[in-house]
């Protein structure tokens, strides 16, 4: 049988002319043969190239493992402020009030978290980084951005559990006061703000009882009054120092709009109910608006959410105002993924929610405690179409 180059493919025909015979191989073996051919022969350039790629292999799994000076942040757990929390052996209701009337609740009002990685008792890799600047659930800032006082680990627990306290107070007295209730309140001064006009005119352990001669009952009372000042204004405040009434002149200052009277106050309110709130392990005090929310819905007969599942955040002050807060975009990412329809936003992040909203979650803009209960109201009557929305 004859065989013709001519009839074979180009390809196959290359492949024939590249590589010699199996006789030719041994006969330039046995006489020193190609060089390049030669068993075990390398050459520099594939030296050159293994020892590089070894270097660089090397070098990437070291970078890996280093810290950086970054913190990243990621969606943390939701919590049902409707539900139960521990086992179920042991489960207790998140709030659970005494003294007043409940009423069976449908639906869920999920407060959000965020779980931060990075600055004190932890460090974040070049791989979190990286994988955090790729991800739209997560964000990565300069360490100094999210904690820009340096704390110990053991501090900034603590710091977050203060404010977790000092939120669910509010969030009650705000609740509470929307129910028609009076929240009496012993607001006792520890100290004034340097370069403030109340610097050097109130002691501290001062009882403020009266502004402009109004008696004041409540905290509520208080901020109310203020909001009636013009920043700049001089106000008479009546305080109790030992035991003898004394009004003092004050200059007021001025703060997101408000006038100011540059004191720091300890108040110690009387709950003419008694809401306990079993949160421990999440600190800071984003919960308020979800907190004060869950307390009204408990508390009045009309079954609010219709069975929906609205998640949400915010500060919450004594006065109703819907606060601010860190993290917005990593919230509403977890509230999806805990099944949330609607998410409740504080007005003022409303910047960082634009363009930013996880797909199926319909996020409304709240700047009040008002607001918000008529979002929550709306939205379990099949109603929140019609809802302000971040623009």
């Amino acid at each position: 049988m004859s065989f013709d180059r001519s009839h074979q493919p180009a390809e196959l025909y290359w492949h024939a002319q590249a590589y010699p015979a199996p006789e030719d191989l041994a006969g330039r073996e046995a006489h020193g043969g190609d060089p390049r051919l030669r068993r075990g022969a390398t050459s520099p350039r594939a030296v050159t190239l293994v020892v590089s790629l070894l270097a660089t292999a090397v070098i990437a799994a070291v970078l890996l493992v280093l810290p950086t000076p970054y913190a990243v942040r990621t969606p943390g757990p939701t919590e049902d402020t409707l539900g139960a929390r521990g086992q179920s052996a042991t489960e207790m209701p998140l709030i659970e009030i005494a003294g007043a009337e409940t009423f069976p609740a449908s639906g869920e009002l999920r407060l959000t978290t965020v779980s931060v990685y990075g600055g004190p008792g932890g460090d974040v890799l070049i791989g979190d980084v990286l994988w955090g600047w790729t991800s739209p659930e997560r964000s990565v800032q300069p360490v100094e951005l999210v904690f820009p006082e340096p704390v110990t680990q053991e501090e900034q627990q603590e710091q977050g559990q203060a404010q977790m306290i000092s939120s669910q107070e509010s969030a009650t007295v705000a609740a509470l006061t929307a129910l028609g209730y009076e929240v009496p309140t012993t607001m006792t001064v520890v100290a004034a703000a340097q370069g403030t006009g109340a610097d050097g005119m109130v002691d501290p352990d001062d009882v403020i009882v009266a502004i402009d001669g109004e008696p004041l009952e409540s905290y509520p009372e208080l901020l109310t009054a203020l909001d009636a000042v013009t920043p700049g204004e001089d106000v008479v405040l009546g305080v109790e120092r030992a035991g003898e009434p004394v009004d003092l002149t004050i200059t007021t200052g001025e703060g997101d709009g408000r006038a100011l009277l540059g004191v720091l106050i300890d108040p110690v309110y009387d709950f003419p109910v008694d809401v306990t709130i079993r949160i421990e392990d999440i600190g800071g005090p984003s919960a308020g608006t979800m907190f004060a929310l869950g307390i009204i819905d408990l508390m009045t007969p009309q079954d609010e959410l219709g069975g929906a599942v609205v998640a949400g955040t915010g500060t919450m002050d004594v006065d109703g105002r819907v606060g601010p807060i860190g993290g917005i975009g990593q919230k509403m990412y977890g509230a999806q993924r805990d099944g949330a329809e609607w998410f409740l936003a504080p007005a003022d992040n409303c910047p960082e929610v634009v363009g930013h909203e996880p797909e199926g979650l319909e996020v409304v803009s709240v700047g009040t405690l008002a607001e918000a209960r008529t979002a929550m109201e709306a939205i379990g009557a099949g109603e929140g179409h019609d809802l302000p929305r971040c623009s």
